[in-house]
């Protein structure tokens, strides 16, 4: 059996993004509305492309030109250089930025005005590195070469300048860490013994 075609894989990829978009938003009535009119979604598929396109030096430029297109048409600004996983979702999108040496993982949720940005000028890594199932709030800031772990949650506005271990909670200017209380599961209820009770006259 032979390997599917690039063609095909790259359909396939912009089909799960699509998923991704229609199973994470509430407000998603049908897989139609969201690939017409979510701006967030069309911004990752014009990354996709235009990151294929960066590959090839001749084809930079190009890229550079689709993504600030896309930006202008969608209010997301990623550069063709960054390294997105799969069913990347940017909810509402307008104001997110992320940089060229960014790592984004698998299932991330990005919310309107998150920056994944630097801190630096000089050349090399110098933004942020998200590992996969991560959440950024609104407005949450994470700058220079930080390292997000597996299932961390930032904040709405928190600026994380710091790595912040899988599984955290990062809140506040600047972040601090916290881990989550492990959620018990309600105790079942207990018989009340009055019941058992035979009354006998």
């Amino acid at each position: 059996m032979r390997p599917p075609s690039p063609l095909r894989r790259f359909l396939r990829v912009l089909r799960e993004d699509l998923e991704a978009a229609r199973h994470r938003d509430p407000a998603a009535r049908n897989g139609f509305e969201v690939a017409l009119i979510y701006p967030g979604l069309h911004a990752v598929w014009a990354y996709r492309l235009t990151h294929r396109m960066w590959r090839e030096p001749a084809l930079r430029l190009p890229a550079r030109i689709i993504a600030q297109v896309a930006r202008a048409a969608t209010g997301v600004e990623i550069h063709p250089g960054a390294k997105i996983g799969r069913r990347l979702f940017i909810d509402h999108g307008m104001g997110v930025v992320i940089g060229e040496t960014a790592v984004v993982g698998d299932d991330v949720l990005l919310f309107h005005g998150s920056t994944l940005g630097g801190r630096s000028m000089k050349r090399g890594k110098r933004h942020p590195t998200l590992g996969d199932r991560v959440v950024v709030g609104a407005g949450a800031k994470i700058l220079g070469p930080v390292w997000v772990g597996d299932d961390v949650q930032v904040g709405a506005n928190a600026v994380v300048v710091k790595d912040v271990p899988a599984g955290s909670v990062a809140v506040g200017v600047p972040a601090r860490n916290r881990v989550p209380e492990p959620v018990v599961p309600p105790a079942e209820p207990a018989e009340d013994p009055s019941l058992l009770i035979e009354y006998v006259i």
